[in-house]
Formats: structure tokens, sequence, C-alpha cells
């Protein structure tokens, strides 16, 4: 029996890092299609998108979506693009437009509210801090929206709650088989990114299911080394760690998927290519300029 590949994704840019913590970070969406074209030459197969006004305010404008769609399209005609719909303060209607008007391959699906902060031990305070809310009406409304659009859910678990609240969704059928776990660790307010808790996230998937690991900050290299050993796959890229192993700050999402992909090798595991991440999570080359 073959040994199963692992699917390597990048996230190019969230939506709260700023160029002052990383001059690299892309905002407008022309830079955004050049990092996309460099990640997936380094071997991503899935990138993950945040919206920027080209000041580098997030962005819920479909235009803007729709200029980032053809950006990311022109230069990369394959990869798999996966657009997020987390947000703060916003209706749930924009937050998921994008979404019904692409119709792209893949987006972020929140499964669960939650404390969201960041907080700085040195100054002892909080530099940000609010609720995430993603209640169960609401998570039925954006899935049953991705449906429609013919769009993957990737279905982001930032503690172990997370993870059971897709049994009610799965129960009621709206959660498709080819739906991915992402098991997010290291926000404040969600699990800690350590081994022992990665090891006991990924119990909580259920057998059979496609599931990858999100690492924020530096922890994320020790992640992803557990994730690749365990048999499932994991996220870079600059919206969750500016560094590389060595210690050095990323010039790039491609550096980073460079980095991704020089672990797994070490670790005798296998880069997926896009072609057979299409295969093996099973999403057709449909969305945007190539329906």
């Amino acid at each position: 029996m073959a040994k199963k590949k692992l699917v390597l994704s990048c996230a190019l840019t969230g939506a709260a890092t700023n160029r002052q913590q990383c001059p690299y970070i892309p905002y407008t969406p022309k830079e955004l299609g050049e990092e996309a074209k460099r990640a997936e030459d380094a071997g991503a197969s899935i990138v993950h998108i945040h919206a920027r006004e080209d000041n580098g305010q997030p962005s819920w404008r479909l235009e803007v979506f729709e200029q980032i769609h053809e950006e990311v399209r022109k230069r990369c005609p394959n990869i798999i693009i996966n657009y997020s719909t987390g947000a703060i303060g916003i209706p749930k209607e924009d937050r998921i437009r994008h979404v019904s008007a692409i119709k792209p391959d893949m987006a972020a699906f929140n499964m669960g509210s939650m404390n969201y902060a960041i907080y700085s031990k040195k100054a002892k305070k909080f530099y940000w801090n609010t609720v995430f809310a993603n209640p169960f009406d609401e998570m039925m409304f954006y899935v049953q929206k991705m449906n429609e659009a013919g769009t993957i859910p990737e279905m982001e678990c930032f503690d172990t709650g997370h993870i059971r609240n897709a049994e009610p969704l799965r129960d009621m059928g709206l959660i498709p088989d080819n739906a991915v776990y992402s098991l997010v660790m290291g926000v404040m307010g969600g699990i800690p990114a350590t081994t022992e808790n990665l090891i006991h996230q990924i119990k909580q998937v259920p057998a059979g299911n496609h599931w990858q690991v999100i690492g924020i900050s530096r922890k994320q290299w020790q992640l992803a080394a557990v994730a690749i050993t365990m048999g499932g796959s994991f996220r870079v890229g600059l919206e969750d760690n500016f560094y590389l192993p060595n210690g050095e700050m990323a010039k790039s999402n491609g550096e980073c998927v460079e980095a991704g992909v020089t672990l797994a090798h070490m670790l005798g595991g296998e880069i997926a290519s896009i072609e057979e991440t299409r295969e093996m999570l099973n999403i057709p080359l449909t969305d945007g300029v190539n329906a």
C-alpha cells in the first residue's frame, strides 16, 4: 500500500499582522498573487487568504476578493484557494458574501465561539481582548452557503469542543464527507500549542477524516513535526508565524513553505502535489475564472 502523502497549506497574510511586525506581509491583490505563486513553487497545494485594503486594514469588500482571485488565478491556475470567513463585529452576510459570489475551492469554517486575545507577559496586559462569536445558528448559515457554492468547509477548531461541534451538523447532513479538520493551536483563548495537546486533538478527529495542524507562532515547527509523524498535514505562512526553524525571519511565504517541505522530507514525509491534493480531498477544479 502506497504511503499517504501530506498536504502543505500556506496562509499568506492573515488579518491582524502588519508590516511593523514583519515587512514581508502582503497586502494588495497583486502582492497576494505573487505570494501565492511563491508558495506554489515551493510546494504548497492550498493557499489560505484574508482580504486586505491596500493600507493593510482587513477588507470584506467583494471587489477586493474578486481582484485577489484574479491575481492568484492568473499566476496559479490550479492551486486550491481557501478564503477566510472569520471576523469580529461583521454581519454574517458580509462574512460569507465572497464565498457565494466567487465559489472558491475551500473556505474557513469556524467551529465555535471563544475568547480571543493577545496578551503580553512582559507588559502584564492584554493588547487585544474580545469574543469571537460563532453560535450554532450562524454556523449552520455559513455551511449552508458553502454547500450552495460547492465550497469545501475547512473546519477551524481552536479547542476540543470545536471538534465535537461538527457532530450535530454532520448528523443534519450539513458537513460534507471531504470537509477538512484544522486543529488550530496557540491562540490565547484556545488550546495551548503543545505536543501532548496535539496528540489529544488528533484522537478526537473522527476516523477517516483529513486533518491538518495550524500552529501559531514559533511552536508551529514542533507541531508540524508531530503531524508529519502521525500521518497528518500542516499549515505554514506569514499569517501564523514569521520565523523559520533556524530563528530567522522569513522573507516570503515561499521560504515558509520551503522550510515545511524540508522538515517533511527529513522526517520521511512526502508532499502531495496540487493534483494529488485535489484527488485526495475530492476537490475538482471548478471555481472562479476556471468555472
